[in-house]
């Protein structure tokens, strides 16, 4: 398959305004948007936070829901208004807080796909990730584990993220772990996890903030030094592409080359951003 396609599509951020840690406003959203469409992201699927334990409580559940529900249509009608050519879907980023989350909603899930955006309380593998990502899978659903490369001590015990495959989640990686934006560890873990052909996805996890990076063209810059030009596309482009399809990931190119002596010494000294 060709792995061209016209337009970069995000499918991790933060961008329904006032419900999480994310953008403030409408205000807020829209020159998001617009920073990402300078950047070339023709599709948004925004994921706000949302705890997996409510799914056990049908009001509280609802209650969350219609409040997202409420916010993403109002900044919704704003970016058609302003962005006629970006399309502005809906996800949520949910919280594996409890052994077995109910994702049956559509709303939870990427786009009403089948696919549904994870990640684990603080940034730590509880000793039960694999069952309740089996769970997940045995209901119906396609997990993403969101920057698995984050997580403390994944640089450790890589071959977990092989098990997550495996019982068939995917694996999403920040563009900005690329470049250093959440330490040495977190960029090593994500090239080892590019190398292995593990990586799914990349997305910014942009938060809507004016002062933030959104780390396209870093990402970008920095596969390139490694003849990854490839990857952007695919994990970018092509499998977004599909998963909004309902489709499954095509198997990106790997990563083969070796960083020079001198962009190895710019980053050295570049430091990350705050």
């Amino acid at each position: 398959m060709d792995a061209s396609t016209s337009a970069l599509v995000d499918i991790h951020s933060h961008l329904v305004p006032g419900v999480d840690d994310g953008a403030r406003d409408v205000a807020a959203v829209l020159d998001s948007v617009r920073r990402m469409r300078e950047a070339g992201v023709g599709r948004i699927v925004t994921t706000p936070h949302i705890r997996g334990a409510l799914s056990a409580d049908r009001g509280a559940l609802e209650a969350r829901l219609d409040e997202v529900s409420d916010a993403w249509s109002g900044a919704a009608g704003a970016v058609s208004d302003a962005f006629p050519d970006v399309e502005y879907l809906r996800g949520h980023e949910v919280l594996l807080d409890v052994p077995e989350v109910d994702v049956s909603d559509s709303r939870m899930r990427m786009a009403g796909t089948r696919f549904v955006l994870v990640e684990w309380p603080r940034l730590n593998i509880p000793p039960g990730s694999l069952s309740a990502l089996r769970s997940i899978v045995a209901s119906g659903y396609r997990p993403i584990v969101a920057h698995p490369e984050r997580y403390q001590s994944m640089g450790q015990q890589l071959e977990l993220a092989y098990r997550w495959r495996m019982v068939g989640a995917l694996l999403q990686i920040n563009l900005g772990s690329l470049v250093g934006r959440y330490g040495s560890q977190a960029r090593t873990v994500a090239y080892r996890l590019l190398r292995r052909g593990w990586a799914d996805y990349m997305a910014s996890d942009f938060h809507g903030h004016a002062s933030m990076p959104l780390y396209y063209e870093e990402a970008r810059g920095a596969l390139e030094e490694l003849r990854g030009h490839e990857l952007m596309e695919y994990l970018c482009s092509v499998n977004p592409s599909r998963m909004l399809a309902d489709e499954e990931p095509l198997p990106p190119p790997p990563l083969v080359g070796v960083p020079s002596l001198w962009s190895k010494m710019k980053r050295a000294v570049k430091k990350p951003h705050a």
